[in-house]
Parts: structure tokens; sequence; C-alpha cells
């Protein structure tokens, strides 16, 4: 075996960790926006949304929810949660929403004129309330 030299074209020095590191401040306009999305997301985590196809229903069969509707719909979401579900009927008093248990978020809206005679399809539970 012949024995070669051994050649390295750099010499090996540490790695100054201090120089390494890319510190970047964020500026406060950043931070401001950050905070204000995040606290937009906490404080709408656990409310019940309306999807604009679900608004538009609301609006155009003048469906009158106050806050006892309001507050029942999103009890029965939390029961359906419970259960694992993922779509719901939910059916209260003579109003009728299919809502993503999921997501939060009322799909739709039929008032009890319209839900006379009317399939809900892609459901997996019903909550009467």
């Amino acid at each position: 075996m012949v024995d070669k030299p051994f050649f390295l074209p750099q010499p090996i020095q540490p790695v100054d960790y201090e120089k390494s590191r890319k510190t970047t401040v964020p500026n406060t306009v950043d931070k401001d926006l950050f905070n204000q999305v995040l606290q937009k997301e906490i404080d709408s985590t656990g409310q019940l949304k309306f999807s604009r196809h679900a608004q538009e229903r609301i609006n155009s069969r003048q469906i009158n929810l106050d806050q006892n509707h309001l507050l029942r719909l999103k009890e029965a979401v939390e029961k359906a949660q419970t259960k694992g579900a993922r779509e719901s009927l939910v059916l209260l008093d003579d109003l009728a929403f299919v809502v993503s248990i999921k997501n939060k978020t009322v799909i739709t809206a039929v008032d009890g004129d319209s839900r006379r005679g009317n399939v809900f399809t892609n459901i997996d539970s019903a909550i009467i309330n």
C-alpha cells in the first residue's frame, strides 16, 4: 500500500455560530398584524360561522335568527361534535340547518315552508333541538 499525502484545500475552522445565525427583528407592523390575525383566530375558535350561501338563504327566505336560535344551534353543533358527526342536519322549531361540524359552519338554512318535501343529502347525522 502506497502512502499518499492527505491534502485539504482549505484549513478546517470551527463554525462561529454567532456570525452564522441570521437574526432579524420583525418590525412592529409585522408583529401587530400577526397579533391581530392570531387574536381573530382565537376569538373565532368555537364560534359558529355562516357560509355565504347560508347567509343568502337566510336573507332570501327572510329567516329571523335571534340569540336563542344561535345559542341552540351552537349547542346542537357541540353535541354533534362529541358524537363524531361531520355534516349534520339541525332542526330548530320550523327551521333546518345543514352544518359542517368540523368547520363549525352553517352551510345552508331552510325555513318551514321550504323544508317540506325537501331532501337533505351529504349528512351523517340529525339533531332535533
